[in-house]
Formats: C-alpha cells, structure tokens, sequence
C-alpha cells in the first residue's frame, strides 16, 4: 500500500494524528485499522482519523442480510463481510470515507453519542455547502429528504472505536442499484453533487469536515490528568 499522506496543519484536537490516505484498496486499509485499533487499546499510538477513497466495493456488517446483495451486482465489484454493525453498503469513488481510531474514555463512554456526534458532524459539513441534512427517528445516517446521503457503522473494542462513516460527495449511485443499502427499502440514495447539480471540491469537503470534528470532540474532550 502507498504510504499515507498526513494531511498538514489538520489536528484539529490535541493528541489527534489525521491521515489523508487518498485513493486505497479496502483490504488495506481495514487491515490498517485492525492494526491501529489495536496499538490504540494498548496505548501505543494517539487517537487518529483516516480519511479515503476506496475502489467500488460492498461491505457486509456483522448482521447484514445475504439477501439485500442482489444478483445482478457488478462481478467486477469485491464483496467484504466485515465487522461493524449495520447491514450492506457501498464505498467507491467520489465517496468520502472516514474511519475515527479513537478512544472514548477521551470523550464520551457512549456508543449512541459517538453515533450521534458523528451525524452531527456531517450535518454540519453538509450546511456549510447549502445542503438541508437530517436524522430519520430509528434510522442511523445522515438524508436529504428521503435520501440517504451518508452512511454509518462503527465496530467498539474496549471503547476504542473503528469503521466510521462514508459521505457521498461525487459517488457514482449506479452501484447502489445493485444493494438494499442498509437494509433500508423505502428510501433512495443521493450525492453531494446530486443536490447540487455541480461536481464537489472532496479537498474543500476535508477541510471542513476537520473542522467540525474540531468543534464536536473539543467540547466534549476529557482533560488528560
């Protein structure tokens, strides 16, 4: 795997490493984090964000449904069955995906918090772009409308967290026609650029979703003894 760009002069909490890994094979990438988890747990590194963009592939939680991968799905596409909870999604290209390595006894020793804030933060990255984004009452995500737009599924190891969120900036949507995303039937799947009707700088996406993370994890930061 290519080595990960740190992205410079964006550690938006103190003792938080963030990592722009670009474009990255899935495989890779989920070792990393089994491997940063890991260290993480035993104190071997700081908390981290990964920042990527993954080849067109399904990933399958650890209750997903066989069923809602439809067999006309594209052979060329890789199918993984992974550890987070949630059902099947997609990640590929034009889809920002951010995997959180992060310790809760920092923050908050709550699961429906960190999910929570993890919306949050994308909620308010979509406004800065003029994008109205919501939570559905029962549903885990982020929509539009009635428009899914960004997905969530994180797996907790001794509340160390990993897996995360992917947002739908430039996302070529045809692959989800191939899925029941998220096990969810009655709602669509739309993109940043869908929305807008114009292709989105994912750059000027990463700056500010960095930004918000500063604004969510700094006012709920544990001081350090």
């Amino acid at each position: 795997m290519e080595q990960p760009a740190i992205v410079q002069d964006l550690e938006p909490l103190k003792g938080l490493s963030v990592k722009d890994l670009g474009k990255q094979n899935y495989q890779e990438v989920w070792d990393l984090q089994k491997a940063m988890q890991f260290k993480r747990i035993n104190n071997e590194i700081e908390d981290s964000i990964l920042l990527v963009e993954h080849e067109p592939v399904y990933t399958m939680g650890k209750n997903a449904n066989e069923n809602h991968l439809l067999q006309n799905y594209p052979n060329d596409v890789k199918v993984f069955h992974i550890e987070r909870g949630g059902d099947i999604t997609f990640h590929g290209p034009g889809q920002l995906v951010g995997y959180p390595i992060i310790d809760l006894h920092n923050y908050t020793l709550s699961i429906s918090w960190f999910m929570r804030s993890l919306e949050d933060i994308i909620i308010n990255t979509l406004k800065h772009f003029s994008i109205a984004a919501n939570c559905k009452e029962g549903l885990t995500g982020v929509w539009v409308k009635d428009e899914k737009i960004a997905a969530l599924g994180v797996r907790i190891s001794r509340w160390v967290t990993m897996h995360g969120f992917s947002l739908n900036v430039n996302t070529q949507l045809h692959y989800y026609d191939s899925i029941i995303p998220c096990g969810i039937f009655e709602y669509g799947v739309t993109s940043m650029e869908k929305v807008l009707g114009k292709e989105i700088d994912m750059d000027e996406v990463k700056q500010v979703l960095i930004q918000q993370f500063e604004n969510v994890f700094n006012s709920h930061q544990t001081p350090v003894n």
